[in-house]
């Protein structure tokens, strides 16, 4: 039973794509699987971060895993760089697309304005947003998507927000400076339909199309005490979540422990979707 389970989950020397790998949640994703064996492809417009990380990866884990830097948004970045990427990773078995536009990536752009009201919410932030979220996850299922189709093998995850199934509850915010604007909102839930289709798009090729929708992560630098009880009380479990636990599920959708799941939404919130 356990050598039956081990291969179910079994990812070692698969190549995987994974965007916004520098981030928090990005360097989870990107240790966790190189772990299990698996040869990550770092995708991400910081080039410092993402080239330090290529190497602790390969120090760690022994895995052949590469860092390139890229502007998601732009057709011609990804379609130069995946040139390169397929000449080292001939075959692509699964892609993650991580990369977002979110508060704290607002912040270290000094993109003060995103957490201003909907009336005064920028149309250049709202089109910044969409361009990192949907458009950028567009375009690498485009470039990648179809080397999988090619192969006919592949597994694809499109993270999504609990904030693209409810709307977020503004009395929780406040004065924190943490509000996700509509922008946000709406570019994950775009996401979810999007997800569907390409699900639907690719039967009969063996690529598999998920989206994975977490919660709230916990940032004690971030997130003041006051924020942290009022976001706990809106979930089962009166907590958020420690930045590893969605790892177990990223091992779950990118590797044939899925084998029959494709266009599904993995919802991972602590609960608080369920009241």
């Amino acid at each position: 039973m356990a050598d039956m389970i081990n291969k179910k989950f079994d990812i070692k020397n698969k190549n995987i794509v994974l965007t916004g790998s520098s981030g928090r949640l990005g360097k989870q994703y990107a240790n966790f699987l190189s772990e299990a064996g698996a040869n990550m492809i770092l995708i991400d417009i910081d080039t410092k971060s993402n080239s330090k990380l290529a190497g602790e990866l390969k120090r760690k884990y022994h895995t052949n895993s590469n860092s390139y830097t890229c502007d998601i948004t732009k057709k011609d970045d990804i379609a130069n760089i995946s040139k390169s990427i397929i000449k080292e990773y001939p075959v692509i078995d699964g892609l993650i697309n991580n990369a977002g536009f979110t508060t704290s990536f607002a912040k270290k752009e000094k993109k003060k304005s995103y957490t201003s009201s909907f009336e005064d919410f920028p149309i250049e932030l709202w089109n910044q947003t969409l361009d990192v979220n949907l458009t950028g996850t567009f375009l690498c299922c485009q470039e990648f998507g179809k080397q999988m189709a090619k192969k006919k093998n592949g597994s694809i995850i499109n993270i999504a927000s609990h904030y693209g199934l409810i709307a977020p509850d503004q009395r929780i915010y406040g004065n924190s400076g943490l509000n996700l604007p509509i922008s946000y909102a709406t570019s994950k839930s775009g996401i979810l339909n999007f997800t569907r289709y390409l699900a639907s798009y690719w039967r009969g090729k063996n690529v598999r199309v998920n989206t994975l929708t977490p919660g709230g992560v916990l940032d004690k630098k971030l997130q003041s005490k006051d924020f942290i009880k009022k976001y706990s009380e809106k979930t089962i479990l009166n907590r958020l979540a420690n930045a590893d636990e969605y790892n177990g599920a990223i091992l779950f959708l990118i590797s044939d422990a899925s084998s029959y799941m494709t266009g599904s939404n993995l919802i991972i919130d602590g609960g608080w979707t369920s009241l």
